[in-house]
């Protein structure tokens, strides 16, 4: 093992987990650090609050014994040999030697104890996550090459990838984030297994393909990940709105291949778990709304069809509400700013920033790398067009403070002007006034009273 490597876990199990190798060892267990922690030391990548992953020949009570007296512990994942207790600042989780295997109408893995560390690799998911370090004496246990596979970037499954994939079927997808993530290339013979075997994917939980999922999107090579999942039939399995992007072309009514392009979005956005979440969903609606006239194609209302998708595909996956709500509301706004691309009026303005609350910045960013095509031109307009509205929301947020828009009165205002009991006629008189403000900017307190009373008499109530 290199020694800049040696030094840095040297470093971190004489200080932040001593406590844990040393109640371990002093009741006769074995301890070795596995996991990303490892693959990240020799990636160079920083350990700074890295989750820790520990393997032990202590059983799952024999752990919770050792360092249940160290700090908080969590038992959940008791059950596979996984004690968790925090130490100081660090997540640390502890872990039998373990093989486990899914029964094939199962959704968990049925948990076998081992007997060593060699072992316990062999079980694992790739061999660049199949390394260990005695935390005794800091020597490496790599049996499955995983260094050289690390530093040739490739992903290699232990065993036979048909078998690793069927032990947990989360594996297939897992491969796609570490695309995503680290830029490994799929060892080919992987890539074959998860094509004759993606049904596999099936059994698994939803709240666990959400975790693999986001994590991948987040990657930087997201567009490499997306491509893969596509290509081996991954996403026909959780996300099938996305291989049906790719559109049979025909020689008449020809577009562009959304596919392509919706990776393309996706790649270009910053990083965050909404904004991904947004791009990657924003033009599945397409499909459902293709249509042909005057020799041209057309998708309209493709983003109220797509808002509609992502929100139920979201919510299979058990993403929390406000992801679903937000993701589902980007999709719906993304083709808002085309709207306006004659001219944005102060109430155009106003109303596209009430619409998009705090998710401005996120469509504002999803609207320009929407933009894909080559046509240098067309892309300089539009990013041009984008910078002035941009300026405007700045100019008109100090006048106005564009974020706080507000009807001029509130629901208690309104019920004792008008004298009337609370219910549905009070919600229409607010969304009136909100309407006021939004077309005319600022309102004065009286001057809305007075066109309060105008609408009032309209609808034949008679203001107090």
């Amino acid at each position: 093992m290199p020694s800049a490597i040696e030094e840095r876990i040297a470093a971190l199990v004489a200080g932040e987990l001593s406590p844990v190798h040393e109640a371990l060892g002093k009741a006769g267990f074995q301890a070795y650090l596995v996991g990303g922690l490892v693959r990240d030391a020799f990636l160079n990548r920083s350990l700074e609050g890295l989750d820790v992953d520990i393997a032990t020949d202590a059983h799952p009570d024999e752990i919770e014994k050792i360092v249940g007296r160290l700090g908080p512990t969590w038992l959940q994942g008791r059950e596979f040999g996984t004690i968790g207790v925090a130490i100081g600042e660090r997540h640390v989780e502890i872990t039998t030697f373990r093989s486990d295997v899914y029964e094939s109408s199962s959704r968990k893995p049925e948990v076998a104890f081992g007997d060593s560390i060699e072992e316990d690799l062999l079980r694992r998911d790739f061999t660049v996550n199949a390394m260990a370090i005695n935390m005794a004496d800091l020597t490496l246990v790599d049996p499955l090459n995983g260094v050289q596979h690390l530093f040739e970037k490739r992903l290699v499954t232990p065993a036979e990838p048909a078998q690793t994939f069927s032990e947990d079927p989360l594996r297939m997808l897992r491969a796609a984030r570490f695309v995503a993530q680290i830029g490994f290339e799929v060892d080919p013979e992987a890539v074959a297994a998860i094509k004759n075997m993606n049904d596999r994917l099936e059994i698994v939980a939803a709240e666990r393909i959400r975790e693999e999922f986001s994590k991948l999107l987040v990657g930087e090579r997201v567009g490499d990940a997306l491509g893969l999942v596509v290509e081996t039939g991954l996403a026909d399995r959780f996300f099938p709105e996305l291989p049906a992007l790719k559109l049979e072309q025909d020689p008449i009514h020809q577009h562009k291949d959304v596919l392509a392009h919706t990776i393309a979005v996706t790649s270009s956005t910053s990083p965050r778990p909404r904004l991904r979440l947004a791009a990657v969903m924003h033009d599945i609606g397409k499909p459902r709304t293709r249509s042909y006239a005057g020799g041209k194609v057309s998708f309209h209302h493709h983003e109220v069809v797509g808002a509609r998708m992502a929100r139920n595909r979201l919510t299979e996956l058990r993403y929390p509400t406000s992801m679903v709500d937000d993701v589902s509301e980007l999709v719906m706004l993304h083709l808002r700013f085309h709207t306006y691309a004659m001219g944005w009026t102060d109430r155009a303005v106003r109303r596209y920033v009430r619409d998009a609350g705090p998710l401005l910045a996120d469509l504002n960013e999803l609207v320009r790398c929407d933009c894909t095509t080559r046509n240098k031109n067309k892309a300089a307009a539009l990013n041009r067009r984008m910078d002035e509205l941009e300026e405007r929301i700045d100019v008109l947020s100090e006048q106005e403070e564009l974020a706080k828009i507000r009807p001029p009165l509130d629901g208690n205002q309104v019920i004792e002007h008008l004298g009337l009991e609370p219910g549905p006629v009070i919600g229409d008189a607010l969304d009136y006034l909100l309407e006021l403000r939004l077309d005319h900017g600022p309102v004065e307190e009286s001057k809305a009273y007075e066109l309060l009373d105008e609408w009032a008499m309209e609808r034949g109530l008679k203001p107090q």
